[in-house]
C-alpha cells in the first residue's frame, strides 16, 4: 500500500509539473505573439502609455540649445501630446511609425469648437501639415532637394530643432521669447503661443493640463538648467 500511495503522489507531483510547464508555455507563446503584432501594426492607440506623472514630459531628442526655451518646448508638449512617445503621436492618440515626411492623416475631431472638422495635428508639438511645411522650408536643416515635391523628414530631431528655430526667432512673434522666459513671463509667453496650441490656456480648446502649465514650466525648466551644468 505504501509503494502504491508512493507511485500516486509522484503521479500528482509530475502531473502538477506539466500543467505548470505547459501553462508558463502558453504565456510565452502568447506574450511573443503580442510583441511581434505590435512591430507589424505601424498605428496604435498611443492612450495606453498616457505619462501618469502630471509634470512628466520626455527628453527632448535634441541636444544642446538655451534651457529655457528647451523647458518651454517641453511644456508645450506636456499640453499638446502628453505621451511617452510624444514624436510618433497624430491627433486622436495614435502613433504612426513612418516619420520620414509629415504623416499628413486627417483625422475627425470629435468635440470642441472645431467638433466635425479633421485636424492632420502630428507629432510632439502636433505640428498641421500646413505649418510643418510653411516651417520646415524656413528651419529644417536638411532642406528638400526636390524642387516640386517637398518632403521634410519628421523624424524626432527634426520636430524639436525646427519648432527651437521657430521659437528664437523674434521676427517670427515680433518679440524675444527667450528674453521673456528668462525675466520669468511664462504666463504672457503662453498666451503669445496660445493662438497656435490652443491648449495652452488662453486659447479655445483648453485641457485638463492647461492650468497647470506655469508649474509644469518650472519643473521642467529646473531639470534644464541641472542637464546644462
Amino acid at each position: 500500500m505504501t509503494n502504491l500511495s508512493n507511485e500516486k503522489q509522484n503521479f500528482s507531483s509530475l502531473l502538477s509539473n506539466s500543467l505548470k510547464t505547459i501553462i508558463l508555455l502558453i504565456m510565452l507563446s502568447g506574450l511573443i505573439n503580442f510583441l511581434i503584432q505590435e512591430k507589424k501594426n505601424p498605428i496604435k492607440k498611443a492612450s495606453q502609455h498616457f505619462i501618469s506623472s502630471l509634470y512628466g514630459s520626455p527628453p527632448l531628442v535634441m541636444k544642446g540649445g538655451n534651457p529655457y526655451i528647451r523647458a518651454l518646448m517641453r511644456t508645450i508638449s506636456a499640453s499638446e501630446s502628453n505621451y511617452l512617445n510624444p514624436y510618433h503621436v497624430i491627433y486622436s492618440g495614435k502613433y504612426v511609425s513612418d516619420l520620414s515626411k509629415h504623416p499628413d492623416i486627417c483625422v475627425t475631431i470629435e468635440n470642441g469648437p472645431n467638433e466635425g472638422k479633421c485636424t492632420t495635428a502630428s507629432g510632439r508639438y502636433q505640428f498641421l501639415n500646413t505649418t510643418w511645411a510653411e516651417k520646415a522650408a524656413e528651419y529644417h536643416p536638411h532642406p528638400s532637394k526636390f524642387l516640386l515635391w517637398k518632403d521634410y523628414s519628421f523624424e524626432p530631431e527634426f520636430q524639436d530643432e525646427v519648432l527651437y528655430k521657430w521659437l528664437t526667432d523674434s521676427h517670427s512673434w515680433n518679440t524675444d521669447i527667450t528674453l521673456l522666459l528668462e525675466k520669468g513671463e511664462i504666463e504672457q509667453v503662453l498666451k503669445l503661443l496660445s493662438p497656435t496650441w490652443t491648449s495652452l490656456g488662453y486659447g479655445i480648446e483648453n485641457n485638463s493640463m492647461s492650468q497647470y502649465l506655469p508649474q509644469i514650466y518650472k519643473k521642467l525648466l529646473k531639470e534644464e538648467l541641472a542637464n546644462k551644468t
